[in-house]
């Protein structure tokens, strides 16, 4: 739990809970002061697909004023307890394109992470609204941390035209369209993917460090003997209390490294 300073506050503290560290790093950014932020599933070392809440996990989205939701059946196991709560944001809900059930890695898309960030600010503001300007400031802060990667998105996508990538799974699959690589993954055919590799049809390996077992280190293994660089991703934000901007600016940094492409 990420506790706001009721001293601080010009209003009153709202209490927030996220189901995943993804938007609960988002959250407690905009919250500030103003906002207790309970993440439920807190650690990367725990499956948000296979998660099952307890009865603590249950009482604090009893208490929540406003629940963050990923939505898209990836947090699933948070939608009963939190359609009590008195405000719902659920990023599912603000993306148009369709395919959030197949990929719900929203917070991969820049722009449904600033549609989710106005979303927030927007509850936190009804739920307190003697704090609105501090809401108000605490978004624009947010803006400003988030140019950054807007910009090193922009950057990549420059250099990014006709430039592939294989990936181990999809949890990148939303950022690597955002900067403008070609998905040249084989639907299901570890045989294919590897001959992609050794024939020079992939520029970029994504490669989810959360996800483990022999076939992602067979692809890899099969990346660096055909010289394909490697990019390791997460899923979720590292554990060390890291913010989401600095996790996100950190990948894509490998990104440009791998494909040598200037900041």
């Amino acid at each position: 739990m990420d506790p706001g300073d009721p001293a601080a506050c010009p209003g009153e503290v709202v209490d927030v809970v996220a189901s995943v560290a993804q938007w609960g790093s988002i959250a407690r950014q905009l919250g500030g002061d103003c906002a207790t932020v309970t993440t439920i599933v807190a650690s990367v070392a725990v499956d948000p697909h296979a998660f099952e809440p307890v009865t603590a996990d249950l009482a604090a989205f009893d208490r929540a004023d406003l629940v963050v939701l990923n939505g898209g059946r990836y947090d699933a196991w948070a939608l009963e307890p939190a359609s009590g709560a008195p405000a719902v944001v659920e990023a599912t809900g603000l993306t148009a394109d369709g395919h959030a059930d197949d990929d719900p890695h929203l917070w991969y898309d820049p722009a449904v992470v600033t549609q989710v960030a106005d979303a927030v600010t927007q509850q936190l503001t009804e739920l307190s609204p003697d704090a609105a300007p501090y809401f108000d400031a605490q978004r624009a802060a947010f803006a400003a941390e988030l140019q950054p990667l807007l910009d090193a998105v922009a950057t990549l996508r420059a250099a990014s035209d006709g430039r592939t990538y294989a990936a181990t799974e999809g949890v990148f699959d939303r950022m690597a369209a955002a900067v403008g690589l070609a998905d040249a993954t084989p639907a299901g055919d570890l045989a294919e993917l590897e001959s992609a590799l050794r024939d020079g049809e992939v520029d970029v390996l994504v490669l989810n460090r959360q996800t483990g077992g022999r076939v992602p280190e067979r692809i890899q293994e099969a990346a660096e003997d055909a010289d394909v660089p490697v990019v390791e991703v997460t899923e979720s934000p590292p554990d060390d209390d890291g913010f989401f901007v600095e996790w996100q600016l950190a990948q894509l940094d490998e990104l440009s490294d791998a494909l040598g492409v200037s900041p």
